[in-house]
């Protein structure tokens, strides 16, 4: 992607080096797995899993103290992080705008391992996610090569700004009263009904990140959308089930079908238009 001499946000907040102790996974492991399989790409369950998590882990965790110069590639990684999100900023400003309405800016963190958000705490293994109590949206930059080495998702930088404009998504629904109308209606829902409406939401965020690569369409570069479309396939919740248990059960998918998530984030694409992304087909009225 073409984005350097682009501006960098002044609502990102960089804590990777950051001294401070916290418990951090020996290893990732079993626990590690499942709460990246409840949460990446969204991650707006990870506060309820901590204390499971922090249970389950007892005795399998290290201190940890970090205090030291970021490295020249990840101080890259994260000007890069940080251009996507005014990236993003711009677009939604601009949109919003448009549709007669004021853009509340986001804010995003950068971490490693652990992090304490409105949200509760949160581990590297929750993957990126966008907290609706504080409005940030967290990322441990480290997650990519997670993507790529265990699901199979193809390396370059668009795959990190798809995932930036994802979150951004979360951001936008609960901007609009999405989050809490769907929020609202799953306490009334069966378990599986509740997933449903929880992929309802995660497509329509992966639209969202469409739309924002449409209005930023001079800055990419020949194979950026397939990275996009790569990491989408890789993260559907049938992949993901497929490859970690050897079978799929669709009524615990949160997230939605790879065939889903790479069709709405095309939709959001091609169209760019937010106002082609109902993935609820009317279940909100």
């Amino acid at each position: 992607m073409k984005w350097k001499g682009l501006g960098e946000s002044d609502n990102v907040e960089d804590r990777r080096g950051m001294s401070g102790k916290g418990k951090a996974l020996v290893g990732g492991g079993v626990i590690g797995i499942i709460i990246l399989l409840l949460n990446i790409f969204g991650g707006e369950n990870a506060q309820m899993l901590t204390p499971v998590l922090e249970q389950m882990n007892q005795g399998n965790t290290t201190e940890q103290t970090e205090n030291r110069e970021l490295t020249v590639e990840e101080k890259e990684i994260g000007s890069f992080a940080s251009t996507m999100f005014k990236l993003n900023e711009d677009t939604w400003s601009q949109i919003f705008i448009e549709n007669g309405q004021d853009y509340d800016k986001p804010k995003m963190v950068l971490f490693y391992d652990n992090v304490e958000t409105g949200c509760g705490s949160a581990s590297s293994a929750s993957g990126p996610f966008y907290c609706p109590a504080d409005n940030k949206v967290y990322m441990d930059l480290r997650f990519f090569e997670e993507l790529k080495s265990r699901f199979g998702a193809e390396g370059g930088d668009f795959a990190i700004a798809y995932v930036i404009a994802h979150e951004v998504g979360h951001h936008i629904q609960n901007l609009l009263g999405t989050s809490d109308k769907v929020r609202q209606l799953q306490a009334e829902k069966s378990e599986a009904e509740g997933n449903k409406l929880s992929v309802c939401l995660e497509l329509q965020a992966d639209f969202y990140a469409g739309v924002w690569a449409k209005h930023n369409s001079q800055y990419l570069e020949t194979g950026d959308i397939e990275e996009a479309l790569s990491a989408a396939n890789a993260v559907g919740d049938d992949a993901i089930q497929s490859k970690m248990q050897g079978h799929v059960v669709p009524d615990s998918f949160t997230h939605g079908t790879s065939e889903q998530r790479m069709y709405w984030f095309n939709r959001g694409y091609k169209t760019g238009d937010i106002s082609q992304g109902d993935t609820f087909k009317g279940l909100l009225n």
